[in-house]
């Protein structure tokens, strides 16, 4: 083997030093990646953006601070979990804080962001959308949103772990936080964090939630009451689902047929596509729902021991409130799905009906197709939605910079652990979390409980809500701190701009009621 000199081992040395040193003057980030193991990465940091604007509501100027931001959550270790990202508005008039409302806000999903409250109901800006047609594409208008909350209370849009900006860090994945459980916990860490750094612990508290978000803002209103020691002042439900089921076409359970039945009758009687089609609406779904509940109801519970002749006559009554043909009832054994409604109502025009928002329609592909091949009310709002929030959070919050904002992404909700500890109760079930709005009811005699239902909505349908709140089987005097308003538009009835203007007079009136001596 042949000896290296000392000089070319000298020499070696050197260049081995001169390597070690242009590593060592590697960029910051590129030096943490590459860690030694046991080494621990810095604290992720949270970012923050503060910016004064101001809004005219109801005649009044109302100057307010904006803050674009991302709170750091840890676990019991200390160790860091998630960045989450919110957008707070705060009324900015020198007035002591804690003596004004404070309202956390989000939407459902699982898995969407706060997008749609924010830009389309109550935030201080607003992208305008077409009314039940699909909007055009960019440029979009963003305007001052005359019908935001913002008069009422300060505002604060959450995005959930995975959506918008806010992200798992640390060892923590945005899968821990995607669950029932996970998800109220996170949420509650958050609230109590943003209460204490803003001086709002004594100020009242609103829990405003839309879909899925409904359901979560009751699992979250009993975990920060028993958990927390914090009693909010009243929680808003925007389209409504507290019981999965309801909501569940699957076999064995003919309950959704009859809580959509309904809403079915809405939507034909919107195109117009009944025969003897009357003038009023509200009445014809009043005849509906007694329809829905007795006469379909019955029919449904005899299962294959209804007669041949029983079943033609109630086909021929389904066919009257929708406008589905008899035959294709019959065919159906009287059980139309969400899904093969909206193919089959406008399938001679060939066209799709909406789920969000049945006045919404776009063309069919397969004609022959049993089950809606896409949803016309999302696709046609989801590009203004994604590009105004996209602009404007840059552009006027000045944040973001290149970071992605997930509006709607499909993991969490395709990844979402619906199990609930040591809440089912015998054998698994659908879940359901009336049970917690019953404890937090009952607990907290004070707390005020607001509904908002589209009559068009076809993925919380209103009949549904209705049967949810009537059987909490609560004592009448705690029965009736829950109200019900209702709006001729859909899932999103803030894209009707009549029905926005209704949404701000319902919810602001219910804010103040709610709180006020």
């Amino acid at each position: 083997m042949k000896q290296i000199s000392c000089c070319g081992a000298l020499a070696w040395l050197l260049v081995l030093g001169w390597i070690a040193q242009a590593r060592a003057q590697e960029s910051p980030k590129e030096a943490t990646a590459e860690a030694k193991p046991g080494e621990t990465n810095p604290t992720p940091k949270e970012e923050s953006s503060v910016t004064e604007h101001s809004i005219r509501i109801g005649g009044q100027s109302i100057p307010y601070k904006a803050t674009a931001s991302t709170t750091l959550l840890k676990n019991d270790k200390g160790e860091p979990t998630a960045l989450v990202y919110s957008t707070a508005y705060a009324r900015d008039d020198g007035k002591d804080p804690s003596e004004r409302p404070i309202a956390f806000l989000y939407n459902g999903g699982p898995g969407s962001s706060s997008v749609w409250l924010h830009m389309g109901a109550f935030g201080p800006r607003r992208v305008v959308t077409e009314n039940a047609a699909a909007t055009p594409p960019a440029p979009y208008k963003i305007h001052d949103n005359e019908y935001s909350l913002l008069d009422k209370a300060d505002l604060v849009f959450i995005d959930p772990v995975g959506t918008g900006f806010s992200h798992a860090v640390g060892k923590a994945q945005d899968k821990d936080f995607w669950g029932v459980d996970q998800d109220v916990k996170c949420l509650a860490q958050f609230i109590n964090i943003y209460l204490g750094r803003n001086n709002r612990w004594n100020s009242p508290k609103f829990l405003i939630g839309e879909s899925y978000g409904t359901f979560r803002s009751v699992a979250l209103g009993e975990y920060l009451r028993s958990e927390d020691g914090i009693s909010v002042n009243g929680i808003v439900l925007i389209s409504t689902v507290l019981d999965m089921s309801t909501l569940s076409f699957h076999p064995g359970n003919d309950q959704p047929y009859t809580l959509y039945l309904p809403t079915y009758a809405a939507v034909a009687w919107y195109y117009k596509l009944l025969k003897d089609r009357p003038e009023d609406l509200n009445a014809f779904l009043g005849d509906a729902r007694q329809f829905a509940s007795t006469e379909y109801a019955a029919a449904l519970m005899k299962g294959s021991n209804l007669t041949a002749a029983e079943k033609a006559d109630m086909a021929r009554k389904l066919s009257r409130f929708t406008g589905l043909s008899e035959e294709y009832w019959i065919q159906a054994d009287l059980r139309v799905a969400l899904p093969q409604f909206r193919a089959e109502l406008e399938r001679s025009r060939g066209l799709t009906v909406g789920r969000y928002d049945g006045r919404y329609s776009g063309p069919t592909y397969d004609l022959l197709t049993e089950y809606a091949e896409f949803d016309p009310s999302f696709s046609g709002v989801l590009g203004a939605f994604t590009a105004a929030f996209n602009s404007y959070v840059r552009s006027e919050l000045k944040f973001g910079g290149e970071q992605n904002y997930k509006v709607l992404p499909s993991e969490p909700g395709e990844n979402w652990d619906w199990k609930r500890q040591g809440r089912q109760g015998g054998f698994p079930g659908a879940p359901n979390v009336e049970g917690d709005l019953i404890h937090e009811m009952i607990a907290n005699p004070q707390l005020q409980v607001q509904v908002e239902n589209g009559y068009f909505d076809m993925a919380t349908p209103f009949f549904g809500t209705e049967y949810t709140m009537n059987h909490l089987l609560l004592p009448a005097g705690v029965q009736n701190r829950i109200h019900l308003d209702y709006y001729d538009a859909g899932h999103m009835m803030y894209l009707h701009e009549e029905d926005l203007a209704k949404l701000k007079r319902s919810v602001g009136s219910f804010i103040d009621s709610a709180w006020k001596p």
